[in-house]
């Protein structure tokens, strides 16, 4: 993942959105809002994001219809998400959240050190882990192409041994000096 990859904030209300911003601007990474869940969407896709914090409850795509489009492509199952209520958590909600492999389900009004915290920490990994992704195909590549340069190179056929000796004679003068009597 680029280092420059930005956590993705969603949510309908924009007095939501600037708290929100507000909140997690001391920690100094960059930064990008929606204000629907088919934005979103646009933005994930396109690439660089590195977390999502999403609202549950919004009109057209929800939150977790968004979360369910996300786990299904490769490219973007793994950005990890925290999502957001102000409607309570219900056993329903917590269970579809967490099924569908969100980080964190976080209520409404937020507690804006302990949601640095959790930011900063699944940010952190996800960057970390995408970095060791990175590192790895990188040393795959280079025990391949090791691996190809010993590999033995055929040697080129010799030629017919009938081309280069001699055709030997019957009688005596096939046979060395040292062995006649």
């Amino acid at each position: 993942m680029p280092s420059d990859a930005k956590i993705l904030i969603v949510d309908d209300h924009e007095d939501t959105l600037y708290a929100l911003e507000s909140a997690l601007a001391p920690l100094g990474y960059r930064l990008a809002s929606a204000t629907s869940g088919d934005e979103a969407l646009k933005q994930v896709l396109r690439g660089q994001v590195g977390l999502l914090l999403l609202d549950v409850r919004m009109p057209g795509v929800s939150g977790l219809e968004v979360v369910r489009y996300m786990r299904r492509l490769e490219q973007t199952q793994h950005i990890p998400v925290i999502l957001l209520t102000g409607f309570g958590a219900d056993h329903e909600l917590t269970a579809a959240a967490f099924g569908l492999g969100v980080a964190d389900l976080v209520l409404k009004p937020i507690d804006p050190w302990a949601l640095r915290t959790k930011v900063r920490f699944l940010y952190d990994s996800y960057r970390r882990q995408r970095a060791l992704e990175q590192e790895i195909r990188e040393l795959r590549a280079l025990v391949k192409g090791e691996a190809e340069a010993q590999t033995p190179r055929p040697r080129p056929a010799l030629p017919h041994p009938d081309a280069r000796v001699p055709p030997q004679r019957d009688g005596p003068a096939a046979t060395p000096a040292q062995d006649r009597p």
